[in-house]
């Protein structure tokens, strides 16, 4: 049986407890770096080169501190061991995001969701192609979209909250979204979602 995402985010909260400056400095070091090259105008192509790796970067990161294992901010780094494998995953995934969303914006919010266990995925299997990837993904979040998409309307409200303190709650919750969603991603791994009912 799956679990509730209000109990996801309760133990999202627990696997930070006493690791919180050690994910803000990581996601605050990633999100920069993520930034910086965005701005950039040219170093426009270097930033979209390098996004994917680090995108399979803070998902071990966020995956080892949802598992309890050893963190360090240098696993944002490390997806660049598997360059290709990530770049391709990524410009794949934005691809069939960008297809789906040429059509309506809501084909575009289901391909998001459906996409959206992808890297999670590569972390934990790298022997996989990125086509296997992206197909995987779409078949793990199969019956569970709802339920990430009420998970992600819990983080938009948070957000929503986070804009009152001048941005600066989003340090904090950043990294608890990404936690929890490492959570989803455990939950639903190895659960087929057939005959389960929809839980928020």
């Amino acid at each position: 049986m799956k679990t509730d995402n209000v109990v996801l985010m309760s133990m999202a909260r627990e696997s930070l407890k006493g690791r919180w400056g050690l994910a803000v400095g990581t996601f605050l070091v990633y999100s920069l770096i993520i930034g910086v090259f965005g701005a950039m105008r040219n170093f426009g192509l270097i930033g979209l080169l390098i996004e994917g790796p680090l995108i399979l970067g803070i998902t071990e990161f966020s995956l080892s501190i949802s598992r309890g294992k050893e963190a360090r901010l240098e696993q944002i780094f490390e997806g660049f061991k598997f360059f290709s494998q990530a770049l391709v995953t990524y410009l794949l995934m934005i691809l069939y995001v960008i297809l789906w969303m040429l059509l309506l914006i809501i084909p575009g919010i289901i391909a998001v969701l459906s996409y959206s266990m992808t890297f999670y995925i590569l972390a934990d299997d790298k022997s996989l192609k990125p086509a296997e990837l992206l197909d995987r993904s779409k078949k793990m979040t199969d019956g569970y979209k709802w339920k990430l998409f009420y998970l992600c309307l819990r983080f938009f409200l948070l957000a929503l909250l986070c804009i009152l303190t001048l941005g600066i709650g989003f340090l904090w919750l950043i990294p608890y979204a990404n936690i929890t969603t490492a959570k989803f991603y455990d939950d639903i791994k190895d659960k087929p979602a057939a005959n389960i009912k929809m839980q928020h």
